[in-house]
């Protein structure tokens, strides 16, 4: 089998009755309370209305969030605040952004995909997922049959023959920026000759899930629900935005966080047994100049040997952690994969967090006790409020690191890596009925 590509019977906003930037929002799964409010502030129409209504998740609750989007989601359509495309298309997606004073594009697009078993070996994993977000999903799938949000693939192509066949001379569908400051440029495709030269470049690739791993099990779990007998119905597809590996590909770390108390200096020892130990020590006035060397350090020594951060509540001092001993006899004990024991967060889940911390691996999928942090500033920040005790800081992930574990048919830890930026929701909705 191949990955098969299908166009999109596009459901779109209707840009005639509303602005993107009122209606736009990330994807669910980072939205924080207070930000679903600020989102919805803005628009009765924020696509937040929609992924992530403010209601309970009870299914025996009238208004629970399911029955709560699909009112929304129908009270928009019969207004035209939502819209079919003339024709099916593909979106060709264009963000823009500037990370580290250096301004970046990252290309892809958005279209249909047949959701493939990974057993085929056509989509890899390279992360485990957790079953309350996927049920969460399934919910939401069944009640509203649409994909609401994309799946985001990433396949190889040196030659880019999908980057180099679109004209960036059209005027976009959509121009529109969000709250970090990425511009995202749209494009409607819907000509022949340019879907059928996207079929075929994929027809032969492998595509490996950056992110949304939840949402790709839930679409294999919704197919199996609806157990449709024609290979072409709706449910037999998801929607997935693709990006060449040869692409600007930006991957941040998610970050451990301890919540659970554990005294500061027994902890230290208790790394001391397999790392060397460099301290990084600061007072109030030289702290953040002092923080901007400690994380290059990490990224330099990442580079030779595995390495990370550690910060404490209460302690003036950053603490970079180079592992020394040789600990495959402890992983093996947890009976890691060859391919997996170069991996950082392996290293730190088994030799800290279960061996010496004790956190049971349900703990650890449950999050009871420890947190896994995109957000970089805010894995200090908890430390600096007091609202954990401990943070470790990992390196970012290697895109190498990443497809050498899915090729070899392993994963990497839950909440392991965080492909920037994230995809916007409200783009394009992608209905299954």
């Amino acid at each position: 089998m191949t990955i098969e590509i299908k166009p999109i019977d596009a459901i779109v906003y209707n840009q005639e009755k509303i602005n993107m930037t009122d209606v736009i929002a990330p994807p669910y799964d980072v939205i924080s309370d207070d930000y679903r409010d600020e989102l919805e502030a803005r628009s009765k129409y924020n696509f937040v209305k929609l992924i992530l209504a403010n209601n309970s998740t009870d299914l025996s609750d009238e208004n629970n969030r399911y029955n709560e989007a699909y009112k929304n989601y129908h009270k928009w359509l019969e207004e035209g605040v939502l819209v079919k495309t003339e024709k099916p298309c593909i979106l060709y997606l264009i963000q823009n952004y500037e990370k580290n004073g250096k301004k970046i594009t990252r290309k892809g697009f958005i279209a249909r995909n047949r959701i493939e078993d990974f057993s085929t070996k056509n989509i890899l994993p390279h992360e485990y997922t957790m079953g309350g977000p996927k049920e969460d999903r399934l919910n939401l799938t069944k009640k509203c049959k649409a994909n609401f949000s994309q799946v985001f693939l990433v396949y190889s192509d040196p030659k880019k023959q999908i980057e180099n066949a679109i004209d960036y001379t059209q005027k976009p569908f959509i121009d529109v920026t969000d709250d970090l400051g990425v511009q995202n440029i749209v494009y409607k495709i819907d000509d022949e000759k340019t879907i059928e030269l996207i079929k075929k470049v994929l027809s032969d690739k492998t595509c490996l899930i950056a992110d949304g791993h939840h949402r790709y099990e839930t679409a294999m779990n919704y197919r199996n629900f609806v157990n449709s007998s024609d290979k072409n119905d709706p449910t037999k597809f998801v929607m997935s935005y693709f990006t060449n590996l040869e692409d600007d590909l930006l991957i941040f770390p998610t970050h451990r966080i301890l919540t659970r108390w554990v005294e500061p200096y027994v902890l230290l020892e208790k790394v001391k047994k397999y790392f060397d130990v460099v301290d990084y020590t600061f007072d109030g006035k030289n702290k953040n100049e002092v923080k901007a060397q400690f994380l290059q350090a990490i990224e330099d020594e990442s580079k030779n040997q595995i390495s990370m951060g550690l910060y404490m509540k209460n302690v003036n001092k950053f603490y970079l952690l180079k592992l020394r001993e040789n600990v495959n006899d402890i992983l093996d004990e947890y009976k890691v994969p060859d391919v997996l024991k170069s991996l950082d967060l392996i290293v730190l889940h088994k030799t800290i967090i279960s061996k010496e911390l004790g956190y049971t691996q349900e703990e650890q999928m449950a999050q009871d006790g420890i947190l896994y942090i995109k957000q970089e500033d805010e894995a200090f920040d908890m430390i600096d409020t007091g609202k954990a005790e401990a943070s470790f800081i990992m390196a970012y992930p290697k895109i190498q690191d990443i497809k050498r574990i899915s090729e070899a048919g392993e994963r990497m830890p839950q909440k392991s890596t965080y492909f920037y930026p994230k995809l916007l929701s409200g783009i394009v909705i992608n209905p299954l009925d």
